[in-house]
């Protein structure tokens, strides 16, 4: 079996060992070592990367008690080869899985919920809990748990005897046997963990809840730590800068600038959508002595095609209205009297379009044709 480095020292980047097998699947390389300072994925918490022997290291996983290392290149088997793990994400993996630990452990102290799912993702950090929390349970745990890292307590990593473990609880998602690996943060949680961790909670340096929603009866909670969470907060940062500079406004008057922005664009469309009505209607008006009428208008807002449709086939025995898009037209068909979807159906055949809808309504899209090409098929097939 591997011998883990890493469960010795998180801190360790380089180390010596020597290429126990070496084989290819798939393009790539599967090497095992005697001893490694590579972290497999696991627990929640994604592989280390790096070099080993001059090769990268792009993947990690343990299988039957050997740490596999996926590389881009062959090793030599007896060879003694020079690992390096990539210090940057060894960090990343530890300020979140340590960040993790810290909030999961209080909302179980505060709470009593379990943290059933975890993951490290590439852009976030999940924790699913079995039970719910309002926004302000939210923000109280992160507050307690950013105290927790300004303590700077040390995460301590145990290995208890079976006596010491029955006696001790702790945090753990299923029954466990054997030697049980420990990680023990004071004042803020005790979990079962095979994971690599910050050796102070100060290195986390920060705990950042970005997110939260309701999740299987429970809640799904996703957070930001250390370095990804800086560079989170500088981009909202510069967001928020560059929009209250668009909005004319301190950025801590960010949110009612908007409001008003808000306010004033739906002033503006609700004008837009009545002076596109009115258009419609003088145009409607010269198809009023016809019992098959169509007009053209791209004036209509969206959610007005169906209303003006109802309103051309008053009396109508067809009755279409075509609003040009890039790429064709957005339709609406309506009649007094007769069943549209036959004619519906004809006249996307006709020009390469898709639609339905009820009886005396229906919606589509048509790609192609010239309004009096559409008009002469509409005229023939309410066989005027």
């Amino acid at each position: 079996m591997t011998i883990r480095l890493y469960d010795q020292d998180s801190m360790l980047r380089d180390f010596t060992a020597t290429v126990t097998g070496c084989y290819e699947k798939k393009g790539q390389y599967v090497v095992t070592l005697d001893r490694t300072a590579f972290f497999p994925e696991g627990g929640g918490q994604g592989a280390d990367h790096g070099t080993l022997g001059g090769v990268h290291v792009i993947d990690c996983h343990e299988h039957g008690g050997e740490v596999e290392h996926t590389t881009d290149a062959p090793l030599e088997v007896g060879a003694v080869v020079e690992g390096r793990v990539d210090a940057v994400r060894r960090l990343d993996m530890m300020q979140q899985h340590s960040g993790e630990h810290i909030l999961s452990g209080l909302v179980c102290q505060l709470f009593g919920y379990d943290n059933v799912g975890f993951h490290i993702g590439s852009e976030a950090v999940t924790m699913d809990f079995n039970g719910p929390l309002t926004e302000e349970d939210v923000r109280r745990v992160e507050r307690l748990a950013n105290e927790v890292v300004w303590k700077n307590v040390p995460v301590e990593t145990l290995l208890p005897g079976k006596e010491e473990l029955e006696a001790m609880h702790y945090r753990s998602k299923k029954a466990l046997e054997g030697t049980v690996r420990i990680v023990n943060i004071p004042g803020a949680d005790t979990c079962a963990c095979c994971g690599t961790h910050v050796r102070q909670t100060g290195s986390v340096g920060q705990i950042k809840v970005m997110g939260w929603q309701k999740y299987k009866g429970g809640v799904r909670v996703s957070i930001l730590c250390g370095r990804r969470a800086l560079e989170e907060e500088t981009l909202l940062l510069e967001q928020a800068k560059n929009a209250s500079v668009a909005l004319s406004c301190r950025q801590q008057e960010l949110g009612g600038a908007v409001e008003r922005v808000i306010a004033e664009r739906d002033e503006l469309r609700f004008k837009a959508e009545q002076l596109g009505l009115r258009i419609f209607e003088m145009m409607a008006a010269q198809e009023a002595g016809s019992s098959v009428r169509m007009v053209v208008c791209d004036a209509l807002a969206p959610g007005a095609v169906r209303k003006a449709a109802g309103k051309l086939g008053e009396g109508a025995k067809l009755a279409l209205v075509l609003v040009p898009r890039e790429d064709g037209y957005s339709f609406a068909m309506s009649s007094g009297a007769e069943d549209v979807r036959p004619a519906t159906k004809a006249l996307c055949a006709a020009f390469g379009g898709k639609g339905g809808g009820p009886r005396d309504m229906t919606q589509g899209v048509l790609a192609g044709g010239t309004p009096q090409q559409i008009r002469q098929k509409l005229m023939e097939l309410a066989g005027s």
